[in-house]
């Protein structure tokens, strides 16, 4: 066995609490994320330690190496999960319960690095509502450990020469591979194994170096000076890197050479090694992988929960995850690990059971679409999409894309619905999603026109390619027509409405040439939650997951509404501000009456689109 070392549990302080913190959301810790390279590191090293000493004493069992990973990993993990899993049926959505599930299957077989690259980038703001994001470096670690301890076994009776050549060699293209793909192919680079394996190599060969029995011992002073550098390379990565540092490339050398230094150089007898070793680090060090485990379900719930962010709720948050990791610590890692306690067979066994149930749960969930009857009240048709657009199916014309090889329509574009069959349409919406979802509530409350709107997932500009064809039959159809242009701006242009200006203005340019009359409409708030949460136990009509302040919708709304404002002016037309049909000197709502009016964060549902349609068409004035 080998020597324990304070040191090691020290710098596993130093790379859990800037993954906890970077997670909690403080700027500060903008670089927190490279936390985990340095537990790469640390894995390394002390996994090639105890296989290299088995080895030379001829006691190595890739059996026993198992046992060793299915203490130290699953009861913990296997805690984790089932807590989650609790709160994620109480608490989660049905298409958010379809996610969790999908990563409960992946977590279960240690491939979810595999599918959270396959879903999103690390760093997008939806991954902080996942609460098992965090488990891809475990995968990652297991998947290394497949091979490693293996690869170990092959070579031994060749010799170390001929290890370290071959790691050598692996290390130098998982390293080039990492180089290319944090420029080329971020996600696929941060996520998966053949651009991590040169960061455990890193650990391993500091193993290696410190299993030389007559290595030459650096003095103190190059000893002191290499182990602050190491201090100050973490710290460095952990203060300066962002999500924008292309990673892990040649940028993950700082922290995981920090934290080889410390391995080589920190020993009891330096004063970095007193202060990496100290009682504090080396205490959270203890709990860190508890630590590491319950941070990520713990943010992610409360903001499922639609609590507003603040550092101080995130601050106490990051406590408690320190309070839960020493409880389960004690309580359920240590016993775990002592193997007088639990046998080899039952530790298997229990990894095997447990490992199925939780798989098997999660492929239910994923083909019963998140357990979606847990909520039947949530899909009533106030609510959800397809209730949406059923209820035009059923009650308007033309209500599928249609394209001129249908030889139903004269333009290569989409019109998804009309008011009436016949006859050219006399009031249409053009622009995106947004113009679709006020179409109902317009259609409801203009019974004596024909209604329409082309929609297309572009930006309604007179130059767009995929407007092309929309604009042709505008032109060529000689009938005078209100044109209705509007659009997602929130979301879809940056804060200063960059290109809204120049975009519109030739659209409304021609449209007013070939005899239209045009309006613009405004946006309608964007909420930071599912408006399911409203109606679902935690939260309330009033909650903060239902609102915003009035101050947060006008900053929305700044980054349209000067622009819009001027052309009105300029163009002589009219400008209708929408957003403020859900607000009140108190705040704005997704919902009114005790009825939800929205269908996502940012879609109008049916409730919705005839309550903010009847109010535009009482504006509009168009006769």
């Amino acid at each position: 066995m080998m020597n324990y070392r304070r040191e090691i549990d020290g710098l596993r302080a130093l790379a859990v609490m800037p993954v906890i913190l970077f997670h909690a959301g403080f700027e500060t810790f903008s670089g927190g994320f490279v936390g985990v390279d340095v537990f790469f590191v640390i894995s390394g090293y002390l996994i090639t330690t105890i296989i290299l000493s088995e080895l030379a004493q001829g006691k190595f069992s890739i059996i026993k190496f198992y046992e060793r990973r299915a203490r130290r990993i699953l009861p913990a993990l296997f805690l984790v999960m089932f807590v989650s899993t609790l709160f994620a049926w109480f608490w989660l959505l049905p298409g958010d319960m379809k996610d969790y599930s999908q990563s409960l299957v992946a977590v279960s077989f240690f491939v979810s690095n595999i599918l959270f690259w396959s879903e999103s980038g690390y760093f997008d703001t939806a991954t902080e509502l996942k609460p098992l994001l965090h488990t891809w470096s475990l995968a990652v670690e297991e998947q290394y450990y497949i091979f490693f301890p293996l690869l170990l076994m092959l070579f031994w009776k060749l010799g170390k020469r001929w290890i370290l050549l071959s790691l050598g060699v692996l290390f130098v293209a998982s390293l080039a591979l990492a180089q290319w793909a944090a420029y080329e192919k971020p996600t696929a680079g941060f996520y998966l194994l053949p651009t991590r394996i040169w960061e455990l190599l890193i650990g391993a060969f500091a193993a290696f170096h410190l299993s030389i029995a007559n290595r030459k011992e650096f003095s103190k002073v190059a000893s002191e000076i290499s182990g602050w550098l190491g201090v100050l390379f973490i710290l460095s990565a952990v203060f300066i890197y962002s999500k924008e540092t292309p990673f892990p490339g040649f940028y993950a050398l700082i922290p995981t050479l920090g934290a080889l230094l410390i391995i080589l150089f920190a020993t009891p007898n330096t004063y970095v090694g007193k202060f990496v070793g100290n009682r504090l680090f080396v205490g959270i060090g203890l709990i860190s992988y508890s630590a590491y485990l319950w941070h990520q379900p713990l943010f992610a719930f409360v903001r499922h929960a639609g609590f507003e962010h603040s550092h101080v709720l995130f601050l106490l948050l990051s406590a408690l995850t320190l309070a839960i990791a020493y409880l389960s610590y004690r309580y359920v890692e240590a016993p775990f690990r002592k193997a007088g306690t639990i046998t080899r067979s039952q530790i298997f066994s229990m990894g095997a059971v447990f490992t199925m149930l939780f798989a098997i749960f999660g492929y239910v969930g994923d083909i019963k679409n998140g357990f979606e009857g847990r909520f039947q009240r949530l899909l009533a048709g106030d609510i959800g999409h397809v209730e949406f657009h059923s209820y035009m199916d059923s009650k308007y014309f033309d209500c599928e894309p249609k394209t001129i090889a249908q030889n139903a329509l004269s333009f290569d574009g989409f019109l998804r619905c009309k008011q009436s069959k016949q006859g050219t349409p006399e009031v249409v919406i053009l622009g995106d999603s947004h113009a679709e979802h006020l179409f109902l509530g317009l259609a409801e409350y203009m019974p004596s026109k024909n209604v329409a709107f082309y929609i297309h997932g572009a930006k309604p500009y007179i130059e767009s390619e995929e407007f092309k064809g929309i604009f042709n039959e505008l032109f060529s159809n000689n009938k005078h027509q209100h044109i209705l242009i509007t659009m997602q701006f929130i979301g879809r242009l940056d804060e200063k409405g960059a290109g809204l200006y120049e975009g519109f203005s030739r659209t409304i340019n021609a449209l007013q040439k070939a005899g239209k009359s045009v309006t613009l409409i405004g946006d309608i708030p964007r909420f930071n939650q599912d408006p399911g949460l409203c109606v679902y136990s935690f939260s309330n009509y009033s909650s903060s997951s239902c609102s915003l302040s009035l101050e947060d919708v006008k900053r929305q709304r700044d980054i349209y509404d000067a622009v819009l404002a001027r052309l009105a002016a300029e163009y002589a037309l009219n400008y209708e501000r929408i957003d403020q049909t859900l607000c009140s000197e108190n705040g704005c709502s997704m919902a009114k009456d005790n009825s939800i009016l929205y269908r996502d964060t940012n879609h109008l549902n049916i409730i919705g689109s005839k309550f903010v349609g009847k109010i535009l068409a009482e504006k509009l004035h168009i006769k």
